[in-house]
């Protein structure tokens, strides 16, 4: 069961539009809430603001080594392609992209779930807004970094034969 054309192309336009839009709806929302009222904590919410804290940094040093460790073996692979002297250079140029474009996107994951442990704990209408624009911003870039990845492997697939004898 195939999708018409101008039914996918009318998607493809309408979800990153409206991702902008409630990104620009967001970040305009700006709450001016007084830090007075958030002057009484708990112990407890002190520790676990403590602890989600260090939680929140391993996860962004996760990110870090992951999309770090993508882009060393990526630059590695083009340079082994380029002294190589391949016929297949664009090819296999495009095979490191796809590959850096998949953990780019894992990368962005784990930031998402550091902002979403930084603002978990007793958090204001303004942290809570500020991860909303943050997530759906990053939401955007993940949606055109998937697409993308999605059309260099369709392009990198054989066509298939069709058959004409019949």
């Amino acid at each position: 069961m195939k999708r018409e054309p101008s039914r996918d192309s009318l998607l493809n336009l309408l979800l990153p539009l409206a991702l902008i839009l409630g990104l620009v709806l967001i970040l305009s929302l700006n709450v001016g809430e007084a830090r007075g009222e958030r002057a009484l904590t708990s112990p407890l919410e002190t520790w676990l603001k403590v602890i989600v804290g260090y939680l929140a940094a391993a996860t962004e040093i996760a990110a870090a080594v992951v999309i770090g460790g993508a882009v060393i073996r990526g630059i590695t692979s083009y340079l082994r392609l380029l002294f190589a002297r391949s016929k297949q250079h664009f090819d296999a140029t495009e095979a490191i992209r796809l590959q850096l474009g998949r953990v780019l996107a894992l990368g962005l994951e784990f930031t998402v779930a550091s902002d979403i442990l930084r603002t978990a704990v007793a958090p204001t209408r303004q942290d809570i807004l500020n991860l909303g624009a943050i997530v759906l911003l990053r939401t955007l870039l993940n949606y055109f970094l998937e697409r993308e990845i999605q059309q260099g492997e369709q392009r990198r697939l054989p066509e298939p034969e069709i058959d004409r004898s019949i």
